[in-house]
C-alpha cells in the first residue's frame, strides 16, 4: 500500500473506532523516520488501547504489519509504527501535556 493510500486507510480506521481530534502532520523534510504523523486522543485509557490495538490489527489484514506498538500497556499514549507513518493515540490529558502538533510544526 503506498503511503498515501495508508494514510488514508489509517485516518477512516482511527474514525470508525471514534478516535478524535485526528490530525495528520507532514514531516517528511523534518525526519528520516517516517513521512507521517497521525495524532488523535482517545476518552479513556481503554479506549486509547482499543485505538492501538484495532490500528495494527486493521493493518495486518490488509497485509502491513506494524514495526512496532509501544505504550499499550498503559494506555495513557499508545503508538503504532507502520513504518512511513507513526500513529500516536493520546488521553487529552496526555496530549495537552506533550503538545505533538506544536512541537513538529
Amino acid at each position: 500500500m503506498q503511503v498515501e493510500a495508508l494514510k488514508a486507510f489509517v485516518i477512516e480506521k482511527l474514525e470508525e473506532i471514534k478516535g478524535r481530534d485526528i490530525t495528520t502532520l507532514d514531516i517528511a523534510k523534518k525526519s528520516g523516520f517516517a513521512d507521517y504523523m497521525v495524532v488523535c486522543s482517545g476518552n479513556s485509557n481503554r479506549h486509547v488501547k482499543s485505538i492501538a490495538q484495532s490500528i495494527a490489527i486493521e493493518c495486518r489484514a490488509q497485509g502491513i504489519e506494524p514495526l512496532g506498538i509501544e505504550g499499550n500497556d498503559v494506555g495513557e499514549w499508545a503508538l503504532v509504527d507502520l513504518g512511513d507513518i507513526i500513529v500516536h493515540v493520546m488521553t487529552d490529558e496526555i496530549r495537552d501535556r506533550y503538545q505533538l502538533e506544536e512541537l513538529w510544526n
